[in-house]
């Protein structure tokens, strides 16, 4: 269960949550979300922030609402997902990140991909 901070509001805490989720592929794109009633339990939230976070992503594109049925996972969804959370990546995070490695005096040659 994650731990919540006072940076964000909880229902877009729980949003990047679920959106990390779809990075994953979980749900997979046509499938539909967890219900809000069984993420309010696993999360210990109240059903209204966890309603939030599922309008957030369906307003950011990657849900749809099926009344009756609840929020399904739109086709392209994780494609779009990977293409915001790059472009944030290299123009809010690369910049800090190459910086601080510059003030440590890290190299790419000191760098690995792999876990040691």
């Amino acid at each position: 269960m994650p731990t919540w901070d006072d940076k964000l509001p909880i229902y877009q805490q729980l949003a990047d949550l679920l959106a990390a989720g779809l990075l994953e592929g979980e749900p997979a794109e046509g499938e539909p979300m967890p219900s809000v009633r069984a993420l309010a339990g696993r999360h210990l939230l109240n059903p209204l922030t966890v309603n939030r976070a599922l309008q957030a992503l369906a307003d950011a594109g990657l849900l749809e609402v099926r009344r009756g049925l609840g929020h399904f996972v739109l086709p392209g969804a994780r494609a779009r997902l990977k293409e915001a959370e790059r472009r944030r990546f290299l123009h809010d995070e690369w910049p800090r990140l190459r910086e601080r490695l510059r003030r440590l005096g890290l190299g790419a040659e000191q760098l690995t991909w792999e876990e040691r």
